[in-house]
């Protein structure tokens, strides 16, 4: 948002440009017409794709935009699970993670800010979105990353204070190579659960 008000302005002032030299063609005959048509037609209108490319990398960062999708709603919806069993649900509701990234803060491997593979799925999704036909299960690609996990808690006094992440001595390292995932069975295996949103209770955060 903080972007779009200057974006704004170069669209208006590139726009003000390009009719101006469209009345008045003659102007770039003299050297500062010609400056003014660089601006218009060349610099204003760069700077205008990189800021909205910018605005657009920070929105799609955001909870609101990954739940945009009709697909996505159930998973937005699974981080109001009273169950605290849900991993998500545990993480968005007591703020260890910032709940408008709260999407992008453990899925950061994903389409547009993962590698270039990643890139090329996000094209995908939009093109399933608009022109394809959506699945009715959402799958990851790979299975998750305990790096997503580790690079918040990592060292943490509380992570470290349970039993079962300090079990042996080759527990943590299995954990750090991706050998042992903390959505293993008996540990971390309740995530989304989107299935089933219309059958939890859910959360009601108190007014203030």
């Amino acid at each position: 948002m903080e972007l779009m008000i200057p974006l704004v302005g170069l669209l208006v002032v590139a726009l003000g440009m390009l009719i101006y030299l469209a009345v008045r063609p003659s102007v770039t005959r003299a050297v500062g017409g010609k400056v003014l048509a660089f601006l218009g037609i060349f610099l204003l209108p760069a700077l205008s794709l990189a800021l909205g490319f910018e605005a657009h990398v920070e929105r799609a960062k955001t909870k609101e935009f990954c739940t945009s999708c009709h697909v996505m709603e159930p998973y937005g919806k699974s981080l109001m699970y009273e169950d605290t069993e849900y991993l998500p649900a545990v993480h968005y509701q007591n703020n260890l993670v910032d709940r408008e990234h709260a999407c992008f803060t453990c899925h950061t491997d994903y389409a547009l800010f993962g590698g270039v593979r990643a890139k090329l799925r996000g094209l995908r999704h939009l093109t399933v979105q608009y022109l394809g036909s959506i699945p009715d299960t959402v799958k990851l690609y790979t299975p998750f990353n305990n790096r997503e996990c580790l690079h918040c808690h990592s060292g943490a006094r509380r992570f470290l204070a349970e039993d079962a992440h300090t079990e042996t001595d080759t527990t943590m390292t299995s954990m750090e190579a991706n050998r042992l995932s903390c959505m293993a069975s008996g540990c971390h295996e309740a995530i989304h659960d989107a299935k089933q949103v219309d059958e939890q209770e859910m959360w009601k955060e108190p007014t203030r």
